[in-house]
């Protein structure tokens, strides 16, 4: 069975970028009948926090998001240690003892000489004597994986045919000199051993994937599928980043953006289609397909949410809304409205202007004011009168057009701008159209 997975750190607030990952991968397992695991990459035990992993978990459940499986890597840290030890015991993980200041000076001096900066795997010539020697003084080593065979090469589902250059690669240290593994180390052993199937992550993992299928062999795993998907830009085409707050799920909950119109805005620009909302989450399913992913890079602005937000709003029933309406909003009210709200909560404002009482602009015309309260058809009022009502009043005083509906629409919403009044103005009632007509 297919089983994807999403690997975040708990160490801040989810952004859009993260929850684009989040989404490909539910969108996969769903479409494809399989799983999703949602797994917290925990192990830098001075970053992560309970908060950020409840934030997560909160993040993705708000966005529509539901996991299968559930896993934390600090829970897992004995298979790290068990997987060390065959690397050790295979001679593919070797102790290394050079400080940071002189790996620095290493690469200064192959940059200086024109060669990349690999490290020239000088640990390897340690003997027995030369580690105990370096231990006696204090010295921990980190350990490093060594590289070799042929360059990895796999069918990527987004990136097509793709190939690593070992040459160009130092060995990646996998173990620091505390003993702590390294995230290449965990999530590899993870997900060979929860038996992932398809790794879906950003195109930013491409150049690690040529060391991690060498280490999936060298653990006794089948290696993966691969997905490396483009990575989401800002508008000014800056990368999103959790640690400045960019775009966070946490602040577009709080803007009152509609979690759909955020998975299908991620959904389309991934797939380079136009910015059209899906109404439910089976909707997103069925739209979905992996092979539609190209490799540019999609540019999203708050603008962008925002449109798409009113979109999906101007598209739902009210029975899709009922529940989370302010009391006294009813089917009518949502039907005459909706067309011109941006979020759900700008309905409370129409509410407000229906009902009344509500700040108009001092009449520029009383005298068509006047003719056009002494035109007002009688009560009950439905979606006609409107049209009959400003056909009486453009007979009387010779005002079409903007010249007579302008005037009209300020004296009764205080706005240039609204729903269609012929849906309004059975709403906001006779009394209190007469009211705002004659009122001076």
């Amino acid at each position: 069975m297919t089983l994807v997975r999403f690997a975040p750190s708990p160490t801040g607030r989810l952004h859009l970028g993260n929850a684009f990952i989040a989404l490909v991968n539910s969108l996969f397992a769903r479409k494809s009948g399989g799983r999703f695991l949602l797994r917290l990459d925990d192990t830098d035990r001075e970053r992560s926090t309970a908060a950020f992993a409840a934030a997560i978990e909160s993040d993705l459940a708000w966005l529509g998001i539901e996991w299968d499986e559930f896993a934390r890597q600090s829970d897992r840290l004995d298979r790290y240690d068990a997987a060390i030890d065959r690397l050790k015991a295979s001679g593919r993980l070797y102790a290394c003892y050079e400080t940071p200041e002189e790996l620095a000076l290493k690469r200064k001096a192959q940059l200086n000489a024109g060669r990349p900066p690999v490290y020239d795997r000088a640990a390897l010539a340690l003997g027995d004597a030369d580690k105990a020697a370096l231990e006696a003084k204090g010295i921990r080593p980190h350990w490093r994986f060594l590289l070799q065979g042929d360059d990895p090469r796999w069918a990527d589902l987004v990136q097509g045919d793709s190939h690593i250059q070992i040459a160009s690669m130092s060995d990646p240290v996998l173990v620091r000199a505390d003993g702590v593994p390294l995230y290449t180390l965990a999530s590899v052993m993870d997900d060979g051993e929860m038996a992932v199937t398809h790794i879906i992550r950003g195109a930013d993992h491409l150049s690690n994937t040529g060391v991690q299928l060498q280490l999936f062999e060298a653990l006794g795993f089948a290696a993966p599928a691969f997905a490396h998907l483009p990575l989401i830009s800002d508008a000014e085409g800056q990368g999103l980043s959790k640690r400045i707050g960019s775009l966070s799920l946490e602040s577009l909950r709080d803007s009152g953006l509609e979690p759909l119109s955020i998975a299908s805005l991620l959904l389309r620009l991934g797939q380079g289609e136009p910015p059209e909302p899906c109404p439910d989450w089976p909707s997103l399913i069925e739209a979905f397909d992996i092979a539609k992913f190209g490799h540019a890079t999609p540019r999203l602005s708050e603008d962008d949410l925002t449109a798409m937000n009113a979109k999906l709003l101007h598209a739902l029933p009210y029975a899709a809304v009922a529940d989370r309406l302010p009391e006294g909003a009813d089917a009518a009210l949502w039907e005459a409205v909706k067309g011109n709200i941006q979020r759900l909560s700008d309905i409370a404002d129409w509410q407000r202007i229906v009902a009344g009482p509500v700040e108009t602009p001092p009449p520029a015309d009383s005298e068509l004011l006047d003719k056009a309260a002494g035109l007002l058809p009688p009560d009950p009022w439905d979606a006609s009168t409107w049209k009959a009502w400003t056909k009486a009043v453009q007979e009387a005083t010779g005002r079409k057009g903007k010249a007579l509906f302008l005037p009209l629409r300020l004296a009764l919403t205080g706005r240039e701008h609204g729903p269609e009044l012929a849906n309004l103005l059975p709403l906001i009632g006779r009394a209190r159209v007469l009211d705002r007509l004659c009122r001076r």
